[in-house]
């Protein structure tokens, strides 16, 4: 097995315990798209206590990756996120933007 594929299937794993119904081959294309980062273990997870990171997730992934204008909506978008995954202390990067696409229906991306 890949070290991708054991990575996705430790996030699908994390999903299913927070009660989420996950779209493997979708978190499957997000986690191939988050690239490097997600084998280093400080870029691999998201500080949603970290204001200057949510900004760099605003504009990296959802601005640059989605193609999203930016507004309102994708502050209270990655609030939302950052709401849902309440009580886990690390928040692997990949779950993350796959929570932040489902949620804003830009599975499209990734077709």
């Amino acid at each position: 097995m890949s070290k991708l594929m054991a990575l996705v299937d430790k996030y699908e794993e994390t999903g299913k315990k927070m009660g989420w119904k996950i779209n493997r081959s979708l978190l499957e294309k997000v986690a191939k798209g988050c690239g490097p980062s997600i084998y280093r273990k400080d870029a691999a997870l998201v500080a949603a206590s970290d204001k200057a990171e949510l900004d760099r997730v605003k504009k990296n992934f959802l601005i640059k990756k989605l193609g999203m204008k930016d507004s309102p909506k994708l502050d209270e978008a990655i609030a939302t996120v950052c709401t849902e995954f309440k009580g886990v202390r690390q928040k692997p990067r990949a779950l993350f933007y796959y929570k932040l696409v489902q949620n804003l229906r830009k599975g499209s991306v990734y077709k």
